[in-house]
């Protein structure tokens, strides 16, 4: 399979963890459903730059051919950073209503919000960024 190939397998489970992340979302009392998509939803987004950094070639793409400098890479960064601080936030909530306080719900339930919104930009983003395949005549 080419490189082109696995960037859309990426992508496809990138969507389908937010697919299983929208109906963990709406499902929030059935904690044996709930917990571990979102437990294996934010691994499989931490784990996500440890597979790309080792199936690329970065230097070849961000300095020789200069795309540090676009704003879609930063742009895509700085959504990943803020994905990363949002779950941070929806752990230490998600623990103090596993330690009974009831209030904490509502933090809870806008952190997964704001969770929603910034993952989808950031699978968008990420769509963007992909590199384009070159179709080689006589290829098959």
């Amino acid at each position: 399979m080419t490189e082109g190939g696995y960037d859309i397998l990426a992508i496809g489970a990138a969507v389908v963890t937010f697919i299983l992340m929208v109906v963990a979302f709406y499902l929030p009392r059935r904690r044996w459903f709930h917990m571990p998509v979102m437990i294996g939803v934010i691994l499989f987004d931490v784990l996500m730059p440890v597979y790309l950094y080792l199936t690329r070639d970065w230097y070849q793409r961000l300095i020789e051919q200069e795309e540090i400098f676009m704003f879609s890479i930063w742009m895509h960064f700085g959504l990943v950073l803020t994905l990363y601080a949002l779950y941070v936030l929806q752990i230490m909530t998600a623990r103090k209503i596993l330690a009974g306080d009831a209030a904490a719900r509502t933090d809870h339930h806008w952190q997964g919000k704001a969770i929603l919104l910034v993952r989808a930009l950031v699978i968008l983003t990420a769509a963007t960024l992909l590199e384009p395949t070159v179709v080689q005549e006589g290829a098959v």
